[in-house]
């Protein structure tokens, strides 16, 4: 695969073949073990790695649009690979070049910013790093980490020595010291195996270091956060597609036989689906002019990573709350499938950096302000 349009149509094949037929299973919380493998061997774990790696060599803008057709089918499948994309974009910039072919070619990535200790303000880690010999020892209590009994963990801590606000690490999966402290159990995207994660003593390589002491703060924000952001808006857009079209498909297909006439033929029905498309249209335009900003290195591009997510997650809640009022009593039903969807929206707005916070960073971006 060389071109965009090849990688999106690798992506569609998997898509359709292997993770909407589990979609079901994977929303009862059982990890899309099978589409990440897929993934593997089709090569696409690599998409935003370089080629030189064994990478595809993808920007921003096919991350969104794969991202985007993942959550037609499956909200939890497009969350893990959107932590994977990156994460490996992440480590694409930082890593060895072993370590860049690895994640790039076989080994599932994830982020560890969250922490009990400074909930959404992933930003400023208060778990700590203790560097002896060749040897680094990690302490930390991560809330949510997406993948977490599975994947290689990108990793925030407090620096070493230097100042500033955190330095990050790659750990292995199953290192010793780090683990899963109970199983995810949550009311969306119940297949992201999003658990929390303990170090208690944990070591690892001090060449395991990505970037500079001190230094984590500025790649969570020029490197993570665009793609982390971009990626979460189109999985956004992706469920309000999906909710979009199981719910024409309800009200053209449900009939009130003692009037002959469809759901689809009230005014009010019609009104609300028409909101849908023009909620979704308007959260898809957002998004993919927030990758081509990225890619074009635009002046506004920051404020648009800012707008994306906050502006995707809001509108997904919105299409489904309205979604769920079209479809009624069926739409608490399993077998519509709206429910599922109305489930998984309910995430982006609250998952860090949530949409309160970005809703100030954006105010402050406007008024000319530092955002930190």
């Amino acid at each position: 695969m060389q071109t965009q349009v090849e990688v999106l149509a690798a992506v569609d094949r998997i898509a359709t073949d292997v993770i909407a037929p589990k979609a079901t299973e994977t929303d009862k919380g059982a990890f899309p073990e099978a589409a990440v493998a897929a993934f593997a061997k089709a090569g696409l774990l690599g998409l935003a790695s370089s080629r030189d790696v064994g990478g595809l060599g993808q920007g921003p803008k096919t991350a969104v649009l794969a991202v985007e057709r993942i959550a037609r089918e499956c909200g939890s499948t497009a969350m893990v690979m959107t932590m994977h994309w990156s994460a490996a974009a992440l480590i694409e910039k930082l890593g060895t070049p072993e370590l860049r072919k690895q994640v790039a070619q076989a080994q599932l990535a994830t982020l560890a910013f969250s922490e009990t200790g400074s909930r959404s303000q992933f930003w400023a880690p208060v778990s700590t790093a203790a560097k002896s010999g060749d040897t680094v020892t990690l302490n930390a209590k991560k809330s949510f980490v997406t993948s977490a009994s599975r994947a290689g963990y990108v990793w925030s801590s407090k620096p070493l020595a230097a100042q500033g606000a955190s330095t990050l690490w790659w750990v292995p999966p199953k290192s010793a010291g780090v683990r899963v402290t109970e199983p995810f159990d949550g009311l969306g995207l119940r297949g992201n195996d999003s658990s929390p994660v303990t170090a208690e003593a944990a070591s690892i390589p001090a060449a395991n270091q990505l970037g500079d002491d001190g230094k984590g703060f500025d790649h969570m924000l020029g490197v993570v956060l665009p793609w982390f952001n971009a990626m979460n808006a189109a999985a956004s857009v992706g469920l309000m597609e999906s909710a979009l079209v199981r719910t024409a498909k309800h009200a053209t297909g449900t009939q009130f036989q003692h009037a002959g006439s469809t759901v689809a033929d009230l005014p009010t029905a019609r009104a609300y689906i028409a909101r849908m498309r023009i909620k979704t249209d308007a959260a898809r335009l957002i998004t993919y002019d927030t990758a081509d900003a990225m890619e074009a290195g635009r002046a506004d591009a920051v404020l648009r990573v800012l707008e994306s997510k906050a502006a995707a997650g809001e509108l997904a809640n919105e299409v489904l709350d309205l979604a769920m009022r079209v479809c009624g009593g069926a739409a608490f039903r399993k077998d519509v499938a709206v429910e599922r969807v109305f489930r998984d929206a309910r995430a982006s707005t609250v998952m860090a950096p949530t949409a309160d916070v970005l809703y100030e960073f954006i105010g402050k971006a406007v008024c000319g302000l530092p955002l930190f």
